[in-house]
């Protein structure tokens, strides 16, 4: 009985996020740059899916999609894809320090993907969608293979995890219709099938505080 009573449990809360979730209740980010922000960068597949992870949590104030990790000075979404210019989709995240700390942004980026899929999350194949963890000096490379330690030793993953760990070098912000694209694009095909089962997943998974 007390199993069935917490699969019921399960199944409420997994039925109460895909509602408010597929009612358009989409998170979104804001322009206005906060006075004492910090900003961390984070690849992990299709950037529509990390840009409301991210801005779902509190304490950041916003998530855009971009490109990072290659060399390319000019990337476009065309030449991402075409995995020749050795950038990945990716996201620069603008957060409060003071209201959630870069170690719960590392155990989100974690928590919101596959790190042991090499090129790939899920359908989506390619270079471009591989996941990289972007440090900015010692302190963060540091959280950053701490995690991965941690996460190893505990065998959260089956796998070995085979994110990238980079000193972050560039972000160039994708085209404008990208951004918030989910949250502007509700009906779209992949939105539904892919996007929203994986952000009501990873939501139904990580304890946090998130943003009403």
């Amino acid at each position: 009985m007390k199993l069935i009573f917490v699969s019921l449990l399960v199944l409420s809360s997994y039925f109460s996020l895909y509602a408010q979730t597929n009612s358009g209740n989409f998170p979104v980010g804001t322009g206005k740059p906060g006075a004492n922000e910090a900003v961390a960068t984070f690849s992990e597949g299709c950037f529509w899916h990390a840009e409301i992870v991210f801005q779902s949590l509190a304490g950041v104030r916003d998530a855009v999609s971009g490109y990072s990790g290659g060399n390319n000075t000019s990337p476009t979404y065309e030449k991402v894809a075409s995995g020749a210019t050795g950038h990945a989709e990716t996201v620069q995240v603008y957060y409060d320090p003071s209201k959630i700390s870069y170690e719960t942004l590392v155990k989100a980026f974690f928590a919101s993907q596959d790190p042991t899929s090499l090129n790939r999350q899920g359908n989506d194949v390619g270079t471009e969608y591989r996941s990289i963890a972007f440090y900015r000096d010692a302190k963060e490379k540091k959280i950053l293979e701490s995690e991965i330690k941690r996460l190893t030793d505990l065998k959260i993953f089956k796998n070995k995890i085979v994110t990238e760990v980079l000193p972050f070098k560039k972000f160039y912000p994708a085209e404008s219709y990208h951004q918030e694209y989910i949250h502007n694009n509700p009906n779209s095909s992949y939105v539904r099938n892919v996007s929203i089962p994986d952000f009501i997943k990873f939501k139904s998974k990580f304890k946090t505080q998130y943003k009403n």
